[in-house]
């Protein structure tokens, strides 16, 4: 996906043969990405990332008599308010995020999930969702909860890669970082001001008007779905005293008319949703299927992700989506002659991106440590353990002969490894820690229930 071409040209001319690198490099990057005939290697990705950090380097050179420019540039990769005067952020620098973007998924891919880079993408989302959420202030405290815990693990990454790569890198990763503390810290203090038991109630409303956005979105529209989802609101609705959510004392908490609008948002979109049922005006349609077709996509691989997903395929969504993120005016879609859209196809759009960039973090979140070559091994040692515990939790076997299965497919593993490491070709993929590993709790759980059946099949004395 080409990056938007309305972009400014370099503001200096000594930048342009930087950008031309970038590009070469980029290019580079996407073909390596699309190619689908060898797993992609640590010597493949390391030298691309020198090169890209020789770019900034040179970069810097040429901006440091224009600090504006340089932190300008870098503040708004890092999503930081520059205290210089404003610049535009030109080609140059969306390329440069475009390429950081491209290999931090790329260190995803071949298992360097722990190293800073592949923390440049995961905090982009982050950044991302945070937004959003600030803008429409519909969010439970489920999901400030996930983003907290992994916000931390990316700066306990960043921290204690000081030293190891790029120093501008580092800069850029903990001040992305902190921003995203400060939003998330922000929207936490939202959530408290809730008193009693609204927050409860408030998750429930979050939840039926997430629901009714789903059911909005759906190919085929189901009236009697969103019906349902609109009687839970009403019954939530008859549990007010004088409109007002009162506390077994009588007396009403603070926080109140916070979760009334919510309540009144969710009864007036599920009565829109019934009304348009899932129409969209003609001028939004084609981009509507854009968002939906992204989404599905997306839906379908987080069922499928430790199977079929390569990180580096996360980029074309991402970047579709960032265009049609990025094509509002003043916080609106506009259609093609400049006029706003509705409220139900804002509210449509930014559900579908919302949803969209909540499948990216999951599906970033939950890319295991472990080079694509090792994944189908890696894979089959996780359902292995998964049968194991079930096995264990159902009571175990009656016979060491019913462990032979397990422990055929267990040892065929086992043997594949070359003086204690899985080798593909000369090569030692990343991830062997990961993968050893789970074959020793494998066995372990193997020889746990062997033991068991063992012991109540030995004779009474």
């Amino acid at each position: 996906m080409a990056d938007t071409p309305t972009l400014p040209p370099p503001l200096d001319p000594r930048e342009k043969p930087i950008l031309e690198s970038l590009q070469r490099i980029r290019d580079e990057l996407t073909l390596l990405k699309t190619d689908r005939t060898t797993y992609v290697k640590s010597s493949d990705v390391l030298p691309l990332y020198d090169k890209v950090v020789d770019q900034v380097e040179l970069l810097n050179d040429v901006r440091i008599d224009k600090p504006q420019e340089t932190n300008q540039g870098w503040a708004k990769l890092s999503h930081v308010k520059s205290t210089a005067p404003l610049t535009r952020i030109t080609v140059v620098d969306r390329v440069l995020d475009g390429c950081f973007q491209l290999l931090s998924l790329f260190f995803m891919t071949i298992g360097r999930n722990n190293e800073a880079p592949a923390a440049y993408a995961l905090s982009s989302t982050i950044k991302r969702l945070l937004d959003h959420l600030t803008e429409v202030d519909l969010y439970s405290a489920k999901d400030l909860v996930h983003l907290s815990s992994t916000l931390e693990k990316l700066r306990v990454i960043v921290k204690n890669a000081d030293g190891t790569y790029s120093e501008k890198l580092i800069t850029l990763l903990a001040n992305r970082i902190e921003v995203c503390q400060g939003l998330l810290s922000n929207l936490q203090s939202r959530l408290d001001r809730l008193g009693g038991d609204l927050p409860s109630t408030h998750e429930k409303l979050i939840s039926i008007l997430r629901s009714i956005s789903l059911a909005n979105t759906k190919t085929k529209f189901s009236t009697s779905e969103v019906q349902k989802l609109q009687a839970q609101a009403k019954d939530i609705d008859a549990q007010r005293v004088d409109g007002n959510f009162a506390t077994a004392a009588g007396e009403v908490p603070v926080g109140n008319d916070v979760v009334c609008a919510l309540l009144n948002k969710c009864l007036m979109w599920s009565g829109t949703v019934l009304e348009r049922k899932g129409e969209m005006p003609e001028p939004f349609r084609e981009r509507y299927q854009v968002l939906v077709d992204i989404r599905n996509k997306l839906e379908k691989l987080s069922l499928t992700q430790a199977w079929s997903l390569r990180e580096t395929d996360l980029y074309d969504y991402q970047r579709q989506l960032d265009k049609i993120d990025e094509s509002r005016v003043d916080g609106n879609f506009v259609d093609a002659e400049g006029k706003f859209a509705e409220l139900y196809v804002q509210r449509t759009f930014l559900y579908l991106i919302r949803r969209s960039y909540a499948y990216i973090y999951y599906l970033m979140v939950s890319s295991e440590p472990v080079s694509e070559a090792l994944l189908p091994v890696y894979n089959q040692l996780q359902t292995l353990r998964r049968c194991l515990i079930e096995v264990k939790n159902s009571g175990g076997v009656t016979s060491p002969r019913e462990l032979y299965p397990y422990s055929m497919k267990l040892n065929s593993i086992d043997n594949m490894r070359v003086d204690g490491k899985f080798m593909v070709g000369d090569d030692v993929p990343e991830g062997q820690g990961s993968v050893n590993d789970l074959l020793a709790e494998c066995f372990e759980l193997s020889y746990d229930l062997r033991v068991a059946a063992e012991s109540e099949n030995e004779p009474e004395e």
